[in-house]
């Protein structure tokens, strides 16, 4: 692990997948401290607001405490990153189809912040395939999601669903 190297891994997280999980174990095996930047999501529709979308990612990286913590940002990126003294971004990559778009984002944000490192980690094999999109469709259309994400997140997609009146 380097030392004093501070690392972000941005995302909407909405919600947060046990391959994000996955990636967030690895990033701190890497790196002193890890921020999970939870995007507000102005170019997306979230199924979940800023603040569950922070309070799942927050419950779920409990285990790393000492190393993760979790805070919003808008707004560009870089300012985020360059304002938390980070040094890396950490990206998780699934499959060659990521790949493509990441690399283009890689070189943009290389360009915007020369001296923060993007750093690109594959989750377990079991997790490739997992998606929060997949996740969000899975569950509005009442199907099993406990195999993709944490019970409290299990818990709030049910809650969520529940409310939409989609059950």
């Amino acid at each position: 692990m380097a030392s004093n190297v501070i690392a972000v891994y941005p995302g909407t997280f909405d919600p947060i997948t046990l391959g994000h999980e996955d990636v967030v174990r690895r990033a701190t095996q890497l790196f002193s401290k890890v921020i999970v930047a939870v995007a507000a999501g102005h170019h997306k529709k979230a199924l979940f607001n800023l603040q569950e979308r922070m309070d799942m990612a927050r419950e779920a990286v409990k285990p790393y405490s000492d190393q993760v913590t979790v805070e919003s940002f808008s707004g560009l990126l870089r300012d985020f990153v360059v304002a938390r003294g980070g040094k890396a971004m950490v990206r998780g990559l699934r499959a060659v189809t990521d790949f493509d778009y990441e690399f283009q984002l890689a070189g943009m944000n290389r360009s915007l912040m020369p001296d923060v490192e993007t750093v690109f980690l594959t989750p377990s094999d079991k997790y490739q395939f997992i998606s929060s999109t997949f996740v969000r469709e899975i569950a509005m259309l009442g199907g099993e999601v406990n195999k993709f994400v944490s019970p409290n997140v299990e818990h709030m997609l049910a809650a969520k669903v529940r409310s939409l009146g989609r059950e």
